[in-house]
């Protein structure tokens, strides 16, 4: 169990790009961060594009005025002449400047934590991983709902064998919340979310699915996609050719099928994010509206739930609990769990711990990787009329 006692030696000085007083996710980052303060302490910023509000926003956060930059630039090239200057950034900016933030954070000799997707191509990541390895650092990714220990229940339960062999993998993450053009009119978060020069190749594939996709990756870590086949649309025809609803089909290595429904345009549905494994013995199915509870159905047998916190579940699912059983966790505990992940491979990569860092689990930058490679092989399927695609392969793809 999680009580806030520290993993690390001391908390590591952390920067953010991004995630300012107008942005969707900096304060999932920051409840992430600091839940235990232990881990991290917020020591600068250059939190928005416009450079007095980032300020005037940094200051009622309660970062130091001097502190505050107007650009990720200066903030690296101060930051460097400070004894106490940060050694870890999270990047909470739109897509398209990830990789140019990440690499100019890994040149400064800076620890990244950065929004998914991660960057546009494979080959990006690829660039990324082999600098970040010269440079002795982590690059982790922010998965904010893969933190939910359920997830860790279900992977244990997979590895024990408890629901045979996988034959089917089923999930969706879909909401309504862009229903009408309205969405992306009035929505700055929204504007550059269709906008493919900022956005990357695709919207809700890259924006919602990558998060369920690196998850399944996380409940069946050796189960890898053989194939696949994507078949998207833009029903708000503006959004064209970014899709606001796809269907994905897969195929794994293991004879296993799956299919993945993602969309933003589900009308009246407030969270559709949901896992469904099926086995050969039983199944296993998680919602993010009860993250906390886990259905193991049993062929033949009546429908158990799994409760969080309870001392039946697997060790690894507990040891990231938090509050205790009957009081609810949710998404910002997911955050702090993986924040704190990130710190203690951060802590174990300055020490050359490489035992702790393979026994962490939590999204690094080889997940970042894949699930860029399973972007580019979505777009590559749909665009060449929905056809089945070898995941292997490496396309390269025109994002401008």
């Amino acid at each position: 169990m999680i009580n806030g006692e520290r993993k690390i030696s001391r908390p590591l000085r952390w920067g953010m790009v991004g995630g300012g007083r107008l942005g969707q996710v900096g304060y999932k980052h920051r409840i992430g961060a600091l839940r235990d303060n232990t881990a991290f302490i917020l020591k600068a910023g250059a939190f928005d594009i416009d450079p007095e509000r980032g300020k005037d926003f940094g200051i009622n956060i309660g970062v130091e005025d001097s502190r505050c930059y107007p650009n990720y630039q200066a903030m690296f090239a101060e930051e460097a002449k400070l004894e106490d200057g940060v050694e870890v950034v999270s990047i909470a900016t739109p897509n398209g400047t990830h990789y140019e933030i990440t690499k100019a954070a890994l040149e400064a000799g800076l620890h990244v934590i950065c929004e998914k997707p991660l960057f546009f191509t494979s080959e990006e990541g690829e660039e990324i991983k082999r600098l970040a390895e010269q440079k002795g650092k982590i690059v982790g990714v922010t998965y904010g709902f893969s933190g939910n220990q359920m997830l860790l229940q279900m992977r244990a339960m997979i590895e024990q064998g408890k629901i045979g062999d996988i034959r089917i993998v089923d999930l969706q993450y879909t909401h309504g919340f862009s229903s009408t053009e309205d969405a992306d009119k009035f929505s700055d978060a929204q504007k550059w979310r269709v906008d493919p020069k900022i956005a990357g190749p695709t919207f809700v594939l890259g924006d919602l699915s990558t998060h369920t996709y690196y998850m399944s990756q996380l409940i069946m870590p050796h189960m890898k996609v053989k194939k696949l086949l994507c078949d998207r649309q833009s029903f708000i025809h503006s959004r064209a050719p970014l899709e606001d609803n796809a269907f994905v089909s897969m195929h794994y290595e293991n004879g296993a099928v799956g299919r993945l429904w993602t969309s933003s345009v589900n009308a009246g549905c407030m969270d559709g994010h949901r896992i469904r494994i099926v086995g050969s013995k039983a199944s296993l199915e998680w919602w993010d509206s009860k993250p906390g509870e886990l259905r193991y159905e049993v062929q033949g047998e009546p429908v158990q739930t799994l409760i969080r916190a309870m001392p039946y579940l697997d060790e690894q699912c507990n040891a990231d609990e938090r509050l205790g059983a009957l009081h609810t966790e949710g998404l910002s505990e997911s955050w702090a769990n993986i924040y704190l992940k990130f710190a203690m491979a951060i802590d174990a990569k300055n020490h050359d711990d490489e035992e702790t860092l393979r026994s962490l689990v939590y999204p690094d930058i080889d997940a970042g990787i894949d699930g860029i490679r399973w972007l580019e092989n979505c777009v590559r399927s749909a665009e060449n009329g929905s056809v089945w695609v070898d995941f292997a392969d490496r396309p390269l793809l025109d994002v401008n």
